[in-house]
C-alpha cells in the first residue's frame, strides 16, 4: 500500500479519522508534520517558565514548544482502494487531556508514540484507548542517539500490551516510517472490524 496524493478518477476516497497520542515530547507534531501531504495545522506555543512546574523535559530536554490544543494532518493511499487518512495529534500533557473524549470521536484508531528515554508517558494513552476497547497501535520512536534502545518483544512486555495489538520502531521524522505506521493501524483497525464489527468505528 504505497503513499500517493493522487486519487484514481471516479474513486471517492474513504475518509478514515486516525488519532496520533503519547505522552508530553514524544514526537507527535514531528510524525504529523512529516507523513502530510497538506501542510499541517498545529497549535504549538513556546514553553514558559510557568509551565516548568508540571512539563517535565527530563530526556527533552531540547524542546521548546507544545502542542496545546490539536495538530492536524492528511494523507491519502490509492491502493489497495482510495483511502484519505485525517490525521489528528493530541496534546500529551495531562492538564490537556479533557480535550481527548472530543478529538477521538469518529476515529477508526488511535498511533500511541512511544518515546523508550521516558516510555511511562505512554501507560496513560494506552490505559485510555484499551478502556475504551479502540484500535490502536504503539509505534517507538527511536530517537538517534538515545541511550535506551528496547527490542519491541521488550516494549510490548513493559506496557503488558496483548499480542494482537502491533507493536512497531518508527521514526517519527522519516515520511516513509510514519506511513508505514499508518498502515499498520489501518490494517489493524480493519481486522478487528471483520471480526467485531458491531463494535468497530470503522465504515466504508
Amino acid at each position: 500500500m504505497p503513499p500517493d496524493q493522487d486519487q484514481p478518477r471516479g474513486a471517492a476516497p474513504i475518509l478514515m479519522k486516525i488519532i496520533v497520542a503519547g505522552g508530553f515530547g514524544v514526537g507527535k507534531t514531528t510524525l504529523v508534520g512529516a507523513v502530510s501531504e497538506i501542510t499541517p495545522l498545529t497549535t504549538e506555543e513556546y514553553l514558559t517558565s510557568a509551565s516548568a512546574r508540571t512539563d517535565s523535559l527530563a530526556g527533552v530536554e531540547a524542546k521548546t514548544t507544545t502542542t496545546v490544543a490539536v495538530d492536524f494532518g492528511r494523507r491519502t493511499f490509492t491502493d489497495p482502494e482510495p483511502m484519505r487518512l485525517l490525521l489528528f495529534g493530541t496534546p500529551g500533557q495531562e492538564r490537556f487531556w479533557f480535550t481527548w473524549d472530543d478529538l477521538v470521536s469518529g476515529s477508526i484508531g488511535a498511533i500511541v508514540l512511544a518515546d523508550t528515554r521516558r516510555l511511562q508517558d505512554c501507560f496513560p494513552a494506552v490505559s485510555y484507548f484499551e478502556q475504551r476497547a479502540m484500535p490502536f497501535a504503539v509505534a517507538v520512536n527511536e530517537f538517534e542517539g538515545s541511550p535506551f534502545r528496547y527490542t519491541t518483544a521488550q516494549v510490548r512486555q513493559a506496557l503488558v500490551l496483548p499480542d494482537d495489538v502491533p507493536v512497531v520502531p518508527c521514526d517519527a521524522r522519516d515520511t516513509r516510517s510514519a506511513a508505514s505506521v499508518l498502515i499498520t493501524l489501518v490494517e489493524h483497525a480493519l481486522t478487528r472490524a471483520r471480526s467485531r464489527p458491531a463494535a468497530s468505528g470503522v465504515h466504508s
